[in-house]
């Protein structure tokens, strides 16, 4: 089992959520989560991009990758 790693804000405003009720944080916590996981996905496709058994997977993931990123097509190679 992976672990994962938030930042020290999220972590409170999560805490509070779940166990003192508070709901004043929730927008936060949704911004928070998705920023994380979309963190997640980038590293999980540049990771496949450099390992993948296939020259044709690992271009795929690059390509993907890339577009997370949010490079324009002009500027790959």
């Amino acid at each position: 089992m992976k672990n994962v790693q938030i930042p020290y804000e999220l972590f409170l405003l999560l805490l509070r959520y779940h166990l003192m009720d508070e709901t004043d944080g929730e927008e936060q916590i949704r911004r928070g989560l998705e920023r994380k996981l979309d963190f997640m996905v980038r590293r999980e496709l540049y990771s496949k991009s450099k390992t993948a058994p296939t020259a044709e997977e690992r271009e795929n993931a690059r390509q993907k990758y890339l577009d997370k990123r949010g490079i324009p097509d002009s500027f790959r190679w």
